[in-house]
């Protein structure tokens, strides 16, 4: 199961079963529109980093300019542009995208492409996809798998470490990869930040999945882990993207039940 996200979806039986101990709490946060705002760092669209900055509902701005206020088909077409649906519904609302925001969508299409002729794409931070099956072992090489006896080039569609041999399946994953991966390298300096910052506390990070961050701590310090997550996010876009007007904004529950923070 998936989030809208695209993160794995815990069911909520676990979730009753997260509860802080006595007297502590936990703060439980979740990035808001990551997928968007990355495409937005990584691509310096101008019309989407202008609406990635303001502190309205993002998919809202995004529909207000190209979908008629419709902030359903306004996702619909992020995240289809995002994960490649590119066909029927997603072919005309990857069109809307393209009109009001082509920076943005060549990125993306530019991605897929490389993914679909074989070549290797790479994250803001230069992390590079693995190789297709059949690259050889220069793209083995360079995306750090280590080469051996076993042939990539062998008619399996896929092999450990290797992305799919089917070129269509390649440009999806591509596509994926640079906005995804990115979002990883942010989520990465995101956790580094939060971590100094609760290293003087008696909170503790406890869980990180996709968007989501969950910190275990007195009750006393909710009020100052919440401001710390703010902080780290902050620090994490200017870090990981440089200067750009892009906000990555969390909404954050402080509750004694994980449960009670959806």
């Amino acid at each position: 199961m998936t989030n809208g996200g695209g993160g794995l979806q815990i069911p909520k039986v676990i979730r009753r079963a997260v509860v802080a101990d006595p007297g502590w709490r936990l703060v439980v946060a979740d990035a808001d529109q990551m997928e968007p705002r990355v495409l937005a760092a990584v691509s310096r669209d101008p019309g989407l980093m202008e609406v990635a900055g303001r502190e309205s509902d993002l998919y809202q701005a995004v529909s207000e300019r190209a979908f008629s206020g419709d902030r359903a088909q306004a996702k619909l077409a992020v995240l289809g542009a995002v994960y490649g649906q590119t066909s029927g519904d997603g072919l005309k609302n990857l069109a809307a995208l393209r009109r009001r925001f082509p920076r943005a969508v060549a990125y993306v299409d530019d991605a897929a492409r490389a993914g679909e002729e074989g070549r290797l794409v790479r994250t803001w931070l230069g992390r590079t996809c693995p190789p297709a099956a059949g690259a050889g072992e220069d793209a083995a090489e360079e995306a750090g798998i280590p080469t051996g006896d076993e042939n990539p080039s062998e008619t399996r569609q896929w092999v450990p470490g290797y992305a799919s041999g089917d070129a269509r399946a390649r440009g999806r994953f591509a596509r994926n990869f640079v906005v995804q991966g990115s979002a990883a390298d942010w989520a990465l300096l995101l956790l580094a930040a939060l971590r100094q910052t609760c290293a003087s506390m008696a909170a503790e990070l406890v869980f990180f999945q996709h968007d989501e961050v969950i910190v275990h701590c007195p009750e006393e310090e909710a009020e100052a882990v919440v401001a710390a997550i703010r902080e780290a996010s902050e620090l994490a876009g200017r870090l990981t993207f440089g200067p750009t007007p892009v906000r990555f904004p969390f909404t954050t529950a402080v509750v004694e039940c994980y449960a009670d923070a959806k």
